[in-house]
């Protein structure tokens, strides 16, 4: 299976290239604002890749930071073009109507996801999207979005199942380690034959070697991670990773150091406090035998 590419990557790349050189020219945002006659917030989104690059603004950032090297230009034009390629996902939101907490920022989830190698959750609300069957997910879309059309509701299912591609390339699958608190398995969506599905699904992707599922069983009680569920994305080098918080309120993306460092010891705590693979697999039978 071919591996998805998207604009996540040229556009962060690029985002690094453009920051390193004006660095190099001692020059402050503001200084490259005020040449470049805009704000430095959009000086700041392109320097941070959340900014869709235009082709006149890089060529202009290039005079003004000296660039004259052939190969140079070459490297930060293509990263230009490639920044700018429409991504796998874009037919599946397109003309979908927004929801904050859904589509806040649409297709940046999916753009991130798709230049990961490795993917870290603990959700204690809802299943992440990469574990979900398509009827969990239509059930589970359509009860959060309530005013959104079947066909849309449709297409983001499908987006859902394209994501899940990941983890069966055939080069570099997306590692995917996950902690679910076990109210997940006790909350009923769509009906107990749908629940009963699900679980065997996710009991077959749990013995896929590139995936790590883990149950927080009640007996461990409130932990720190309860406090919201999150995502670490770990991207491609020389890219730094980001960490993913959906709510009603917006999407959340934190990528300082500090940031991903404390959610990454959170993750740490919360999957050794988890049950191993293999006792989660029991406590899935359980909960299987449960809904059938």
């Amino acid at each position: 299976m071919a591996e998805a590419q998207g604009p996540a990557g040229p556009r962060r790349r690029l985002g690094a290239e453009l920051r390193r050189l004006r660095r190099k020219t001692g020059m402050h945002l503001e200084d490259v604002a005020a040449r470049l006659d805009c704000s430095t917030s959009k000086i700041s989104r392109l320097e941070t890749g959340k900014g869709i690059p235009k082709l006149p603004d890089v060529r202009e950032l290039m005079r003004i930071y000296g660039v004259t090297a052939d190969t140079e230009r070459d490297m930060l034009l293509r990263l230009v073009k490639d920044s700018r390629a429409q991504g796998w996902w874009e037919p599946y939101t397109e003309g979908v109507q927004p929801a904050r907490h859904v589509l806040d920022s649409p297709g940046r989830y999916a753009s991130l996801e798709t230049e990961a190698v490795a993917n870290r959750s603990f959700t204690a609300m809802v299943l992440p999207g990469l574990l979900q069957t398509p009827a969990y997910a239509q059930a589970l879309l359509s009860a959060i979005l309530p005013q959104h059309r079947e066909r849309d509701i449709a297409r983001l299912v499908e987006l859902r199942m394209r994501r899940q591609q990941a983890l069966y390339r055939a080069a570099r699958p997306l590692a995917l380690s996950v902690v679910i608190d076990e109210a997940l398995l006790r909350r009923v969506v769509g009906g107990p034959e749908l629940m009963a599905a699900q679980l065997r699904a996710i009991a077959d992707k749990a013995d896929l070697a590139n995936v790590d599922i883990r149950v927080l069983p009640f007996e461990v009680g409130v932990h720190r991670a309860h406090v919201g569920q999150f995502t670490i994305l770990e991207l491609r080098k020389p890219l730094g990773d980001v960490v993913y918080i959906e709510s009603h309120a917006g999407d959340t993306y934190l990528d300082s150091a500090d940031d991903v460092a404390l959610y990454e010891e959170i993750f740490a705590d919360v999957a050794a406090r988890a049950l191993s693979p293999s006792e989660t697999k029991i406590i899935l039978a359980g909960y299987l035998r449960r809904y059938t």
